[in-house]
């Protein structure tokens, strides 16, 4: 259940505001209109309420929802116009979700890619895909003479037709050969990593987010031959450098022993102990270890278990945390398992992991992916100063 939570804290906590009721009570401030669930109303707090909302009623949720969504657009672009924007505003306004029109500059700015300066964006996308046009044929027109050089090249085309097979764009010759080319030069140019199975998935978000500034939202039934190569080769040079700058703060997920998962997957085991003692009790007894499945969640950021679409929704909110797709990621997946706790603890050890092999997440909407963001965003408020409030597993096994 998304309970709300208060606490008593000593000292000044960010995104925390004091409660104007109890002075020594602390309550959570979710980002952006986010609310935890409210406590049990009075009859006469009730019966207010139901009058707000049959009022409320009187105009057609659509054109609410249009109304909310055009207001939250011109705050978007009155502050992307802004000559030196602020880039805590910007984050702190696109936690709850960034609308398509201005998604793409949004994510440039949030990643770093784009200067918060207005005067300077323009130049700098012209030097940055200049410097990777040039770049490509550095190191795809040399010959392979290097085994390792060959084998990656090979894995690389191996891999990218099995890119989100459910999206035809990705079966499409010309889109596998512009991501060939993104993952082979990024692979290249970071041989402390190098190449490795679900890098391929971190760059659709990136590339369905710039292709549809051009396409429209029915990307998938566009004709793809119809647009200029021109604009095809600055869509792939913004997802190499996006994916770059992303793949710069979590780099140490695809090193050697990927250290960087061990660490999030223990984190993730560390949490669920804590609460849902039930469920991981279960997992325990089952002989389930985090890692048999955690690990796919942590490499390939739940692209696996949630629709595209969504995915992209909840990197708005993962680029508007400071750490969003290493940290909080972590509590994101916390509240994604907590969610199937109560069939979990009814199955055993091959029902359990054939059903987070196949997760029923098909037919869901922004509604459940925002009600997993607040979730983790509460366990975050509560847990990320708080390490010593885990609880440790009696076992060293992840």
């Amino acid at each position: 259940a998304n309970v709300a939570m208060s606490f008593t804290l000593k000292k000044k906590v960010p995104g925390v505001v004091r409660s104007q009721t109890r002075a020594d009570t602390l309550h959570l401030s979710w980002p952006n209109g986010l609310t935890a669930v409210k406590k049990p109303l009075s009859v006469h707090t009730k019966t207010q309420e139901t009058k707000k909302e049959h009022e409320s009623d009187q105009v057609p949720k659509n054109e609410a929802i249009l109304s909310t969504e055009n207001t939250k657009l011109k705050k978007f672009r009155a502050l992307l116009l802004n000559p030196n924007l602020d880039i805590d505003v910007l984050r702190n306004l696109s936690w709850s979700g960034i609308p398509d029109d201005v998604r793409a500059t949004t994510w440039k700015i949030l990643l770093g890619y784009l200067p918060t300066n207005l005067d300077r964006q323009a130049q700098t996308l012209v030097r940055k895909r200049q410097e990777y046009t040039d770049c490509v044929p550095q190191y795809l027109n040399a010959p392979l003479d290097d085994n390792y050089e060959r084998s990656l090249y090979r894995q690389i085309s191996i891999d990218v037709p099995r890119t989100n097979p459910s999206c035809s764009l990705f079966q499409n010759s010309i889109i596998q050969k512009s991501l060939i080319r993104i993952l082979y030069v990024w692979s290249i140019r970071h041989p402390a990593s190098g190449y490795v199975q679900g890098i391929n998935d971190l760059v659709t978000p990136f590339f369905i987010v710039f292709l549809t500034v051009h396409t429209g939202p029915d990307f998938e039934h566009y004709d793809i031959e119809s647009i200029p190569e021109s604009v095809l080769t600055s869509i792939e040079a913004d997802s190499y450098w996006c994916m770059s700058k992303l793949l710069d703060g979590i780099q140490d997920n695809y090193t050697f022993a990927q250290p960087g998962i061990q660490r999030m997957v223990f984190k993730l085991k560390e949490l669920i102990y804590t609460i849902d003692a039930p469920l991981a009790k279960h997992l325990d007894q089952q002989d389930a270890q985090f890692i048999q499945f955690a690990f796919r969640w942590m490499n390939c950021l739940l692209m696996r278990e949630i629709p595209l679409r969504l995915i992209i929704r909840m990197w708005d909110t993962y680029l508007s945390e400071a750490n969003g797709f290493a940290a909080f990621h972590v509590y994101v997946c916390a509240a994604f398992l907590k969610r199937w706790s109560l069939d979990l603890v009814r199955m055993d050890f091959q029902e359990i992991m054939l059903f987070l092999q196949h997760l029923p997440t098909v037919d869901w909407t922004e509604k459940e992916v925002e009600l997993i963001l607040s979730e983790a965003y509460q366990l975050k408020c509560y847990y990320h100063d708080a390490p010593s409030h885990l609880r440790t597993s009696n076992s060293g096994l992840v």
